[in-house]
């Protein structure tokens, strides 16, 4: 066939039949007997045919696609992915991708989303307002993954953020510390909720004292934490850290390891996601882990749910909470003991 592009017509001749037969065949309806669907099928292997779907979508009344916004370079937005592919498969719908970087906006990922025709829009961490929610929602079925979104007629797929980091704070508490610091993720997704089991888990243990310090998304962050730790004279320094994600208590260890300091024999730290990285055994990290798995399959749920035909178009949008878990690993221990004080010598 030399570069020329294979279409359904060189399949047909190819297997010996006719156009309408091979679109039957890749469409997966009746209509074709299994001896002509193999041959159909072995003709286009033999051609290295890829079927059009943009093409076939254009000319169905649903496109069975559905849209994702997320955040290039957030670990667990990838984890996140990965489980959204599997339960769209299965599903029988197709997911299309529009990343949101420094430079271009959710807003401008959403609106290519919708360019692409997609059923239904899965936000990953949306940033935007219950008002753009409310505005969006009138156009196709939306789900907010990984926050909340009061007031807007959106579905909602996330995890209890507030319960991972009492989570975290209960076994640090349970180890012994009492001086236990927040990493702080500023305005992300699930920050507020996690800033607000932080200080709960505080309040139920009056022993505890709160440091929060800013920390983020990435390592950097992490980094820049670790400065503002280690800038707290040793007395004021708390002896454990639950960071805002596995990324930025990645960071901070990292730091504080190049200052001399032990983990978790100096300080404890808990991440929060349970990425891969977090469990390489040269990182070893404790953490709160989201089930990526269930908040997949609950969002393609959601949904689905609400787009199939069958069903009635009162299907209210979805608020589902997956609780986390912890994840014990070596960054977390009992705080060392402090040194006990020299003997007075003898006075004459």
């Amino acid at each position: 066939m030399g570069r020329e592009r294979v279409t359904m017509e060189h399949v047909a001749r190819r297997a010996g039949v006719s156009r309408a037969l091979v679109s039957i065949v890749f469409r997966g309806v009746p209509g074709a007997s299994e001896a002509t669907r193999e041959r159909v099928l072995a003709a286009a292997r033999e051609l290295d045919y890829r079927p059009d779907t943009r093409a076939s979508r254009l000319g169905s009344s649903r496109t069975r696609t559905l849209g994702v916004t997320f955040s290039v370079g957030h670990a667990f937005h990838g984890d996140l992915l990965e489980s959204l592919y599997r339960e769209a498969d299965g599903a029988g719908y197709e997911l299309v991708l529009s990343g949101v970087t420094p430079t271009r906006s959710e807003e401008a990922a959403v609106e290519t989303l919708l360019a692409e025709r997609c059923e239904g829009i899965v936000l990953l961490g949306s940033s935007q307002s219950p008002a753009q929610l409310t505005r969006l929602a009138e156009r196709v079925p939306v789900v907010s993954v990984l926050r909340p979104a009061p007031g807007a007629d959106v579905g909602v797929v996330r995890t209890d953020d507030a319960a991972g980091l009492r989570l975290a704070v209960e076994h640090l508490r349970g180890l012994g510390h009492s001086r236990i610091a927040l990493l702080d993720g500023g305005r992300t997704a699930g920050a507020a909720e996690r800033r607000r089991g932080y200080r709960s888990a505080l309040r139920s243990s009056p022993a505890l004292a709160e440091t929060v310090l800013p920390g983020g998304l990435s390592e950097l962050e992490g980094a820049a934490a670790a400065r503002a730790f280690l800038d707290l004279s040793p007395r004021e320094r708390p002896t454990a850290v639950t960071a805002f994600n596995d990324r930025c208590a990645i960071g901070f260890v990292d730091v504080v390891r190049q200052h001399g300091l032990r983990v978790p024999d100096d300080v404890s730290v808990v991440g929060f996601d349970d990425i891969t990285e977090a469990g390489y055994p040269h990182v070893a990290l404790t953490t709160v882990r989201q089930d990526a798995e269930r908040l997949g399959a609950e969002t393609v749920r959601a949904l689905a749910d609400r787009l199939d035909e069958s069903a009635a178009t009162t299907v209210a949008p979805a608020r589902v909470v997956v609780e986390p878990g912890l994840v014990v690993r070596s960054s977390t221990a009992r705080p060392a003991h402090a040194a006990s004080p020299r003997p007075r010598p003898d006075l004459p």
